[in-house]
C-alpha cells in the first residue's frame, strides 16, 4: 500500500483558514506585518519558537505547514 503524502500549505492558506488578516497574526505572533509577509513569500523561514507559535495560532501542526507531512 502506498502512502501519499498531504502537500504542505502554505503559511498564507493557513493563516486565510484561520481567519486572521497578516496585520492580525503579526501582532498576535509580536512581529512586523513585513516579517510575517517575508516568511508567506519565502523570503525567509521563521525560527522554531515562532513556527511552533504559528502552528498554534493557525491551528495546522508545524509538519503539515512546513513538511507536507501529518
Amino acid at each position: 500500500m502506498t502512502m501519499v503524502m498531504p502537500p504542505k500549505i502554505s503559511l498564507e492558506a493557513a493563516r486565510v483558514n484561520a481567519k486572521l488578516l497578516q496585520k492580525e497574526a503579526a501582532e498576535a505572533l509580536n512581529i512586523t506585518p513585513a516579517t510575517l509577509r517575508s516568511w508567506e513569500n519565502g523570503d525567509t523561514m521563521p525560527d522554531y519558537n515562532k513556527a511552533m507559535e504559528l502552528s498554534e495560532l493557525y491551528h495546522y501542526p508545524t509538519d503539515y505547514i512546513f513538511f507536507g507531512k501529518h
